[in-house]
């Protein structure tokens, strides 16, 4: 892993691939998994470094937890099997990881202090810390208990209800989290909706908990039950294949098995604005959660503006989603998109940089982007800033490029989805 040179594409996408477990509710399935009474078994789970590093931080809890290849058995007596770790829990790159964790740390009877690596060490905490604080946390660490490392005085928490400032299911999470430890009810009131993830995997663990449109009350003191759990596709994943599918001429694409949770599926939303050919079959419901095949073909895209409610349920696929808006026949606009600031990099700053780089039109806001399209892409010296969604975004960006495209650094593109490169491959070949 390192720099890589990725040569223009000379003939269309086609054939059928499987992308990867989805991150999110991998991470979930890990933790919930390790708070359950019995064995606890995840089939297709992510075998990201985002989410070893969960895996790894419950093993120093005291979790036995068994991997071969994406199969998990993991092994509980519930909540008296979580233990002080001997050594400070580290957590990478990974701030869902991190937040999640903050909220549960925070309510079992011992120490721990976390860190990670230096881009998770200067992501904001304090939205997470905030809340849980006002439930009773001892939390201290770096800039007055604002960034991490961050040590965790774990105690007695109380419920409470919470409005949250900012759309993000990361704090919602790590709130319900912390009131499945506390004493009472805690409701979590949002916004705007954001991913449900935490909510759909708590009931499947046997947890009472009441969604009322945009407010969710969970009991503390409550035991979670072991059960079995399906992971689908990633659709943030996916949505690099989509887009190098709808751009690339004459392609034709189906991705299987791909999770179509209605507060992650955005980008579909995207693909019937931008005129986007697609269709879906072999739907399912498994583990709550929604998945299928998608079809994807190129055509002519049209321009859109992106903003409001629909950003939540797609903010990990804006930097893709700006990549096909620069081969629409207009002008694309997208704003209220001021969580991509506080990333693993500045999402805004990092996708104007390397599509500018490569020919695009395309400007920064201060909560967004302006894309003007259709512009052909050249070749180009471009970073990845160490941001697996932005480095992915640059190789697809290379498959309609005139020239060569050199990256810097694609190592973490392993964050995410470890066979990226083999699955591109594949669909190119």
């Amino acid at each position: 892993m390192g720099k890589k040179t990725l040569q223009p594409l000379t003939k269309p996408i086609v054939g059928d691939v499987e992308v990867p477990g989805d991150k999110s509710i991998s991470h979930r399935a890990v933790m919930l998994g390790a708070m359950a009474n019995g064995t606890t078994t995840v089939t297709n789970f992510l075998n990201g470094e985002d989410c070893l590093h969960t895996i790894n931080a419950f093993r120093a809890l005291g979790v036995s937890i068994e991997q071969i290849g994406t199969d998990l058995t993991i092994e509980s007596n519930g909540l008296s099997t979580l233990q002080e770790p001997k050594q400070p829990l580290y957590f990478g790159n990974s701030g869902t990881t991190a937040r999640l964790m903050l909220g549960l740390l925070a309510g079992l009877p011992f120490q721990s202090v976390i860190y990670g690596d230096p881009f998770l060490t200067e992501r904001p905490m304090t939205r997470v810390l905030t809340p849980i604080r006002r439930m009773g946390a001892t939390i201290e660490g770096r800039q007055d208990g604002q960034l991490l490392p961050l040590s965790v005085t774990g105690q007695q928490l109380s419920g409470m209800t919470y409005t949250l400032p900012v759309k993000s299911a990361q704090v919602k999470s790590a709130i319900l989290l912390a009131g499945l430890l506390a004493e009472g009810e805690t409701t979590v009131i949002e916004p705007t909706k954001t991913r449900d993830h935490t909510e759909k995997m708590l009931q499947a663990f046997g947890v009472d908990l009441t969604v009322d449109k945009n407010e969710i009350t969970i009991k503390g003191k409550q035991e979670l039950q072991a059960t079995t759990v399906h992971v689908p596709g990633d659709i943030s994943s996916a949505a690099f294949l989509i887009v190098a599918a709808a751009i690339v001429p004459q392609s034709r694409l189906t991705l299987k098995n791909v999770g179509l949770n209605k507060t992650r599926s955005g980008i579909l939303d995207v693909l019937k604005q931008m005129a986007v050919n697609y269709s879906i079959s072999n739907q399912q419901t498994v583990s709550q959660e929604d998945y299928g095949d998608l079809m994807i073909s190129n055509g002519k895209i049209k321009p859109t503006i992106l903003s409001g409610s629909i950003i939540p349920r797609l903010i990990d696929e804006i930097p893709i989603i700006a990549l096909l808006a620069t081969q629409a026949e207009g002008t694309t606009i997208i704003k209220n998109a001021e969580e991509l600031r506080v990333k693993e990099t500045d999402r805004i700053a990092a996708v104007v940089d390397v599509l500018s780089t490569l020919g695009a039109n395309i400007e920064a806001t201060e909560d967004g982007m302006i894309i003007k399209g259709k512009t052909p892409l050249s070749g180009g010296y471009v970073s990845a800033y160490s941001d697996h969604r932005i480095a992915m975004m640059a190789v697809i960006a290379s498959l309609i490029a005139t020239d060569k495209v050199i990256l810097d650094d694609d190592s973490s593109i392993a964050i995410s989805y470890p066979n990226f490169f083999k699955d591109v491959q594949t669909i190119t070949a």
